[in-house]
């Protein structure tokens, strides 16, 4: 069974589009969190406070050496959230195929009074 509070923390981390930008950014690689401040208008602190959401709920991981801080994906943040999307995309995609199914087979319905007509004039 999935763990749902890891999942709630997963979807408030990744709601907030700032926070979205950053693992954006971390997917390409580290960065520090100098690196990571830099392309938004917003205090160092703001920017602390979102990567310390991100940590909380496993989606990164940072490092302190001497005064630098860095920051990098932890990988396999996002298997739990993935794990809960493909418990229920399976179920849907099954409904799908039997639907496909359906509309597949051929129609059983009466013909239409104007193929009726066709066919009595030819």
């Amino acid at each position: 069974m999935l763990n749902h509070s890891k999942i709630d923390s997963i979807l408030r981390a990744l709601v907030e589009p700032t926070r979205r930008q950053i693992l954006e950014r971390l997917s390409r690689g580290p960065a520090t969190v100098s690196q990571l401040a830099e392309p938004f208008g917003m205090t160092f602190a703001a920017v602390l406070q979102h990567l310390q959401t991100l940590e909380a709920c496993g989606l990164i991981r940072s490092e302190k050496i001497g005064r630098v801080r860095t920051c990098r994906i932890e990988p396999g943040g996002l298997a739990p959230l993935a794990d809960w999307i493909t418990e229920r995309r399976i179920p849907a995609e099954r409904h799908l195929d039997r639907l496909g199914q359906i509309l597949a087979e051929p129609d059983q319905s009466p013909p239409k009074v104007q193929d009726q007509e066709k066919d009595e004039q030819t």
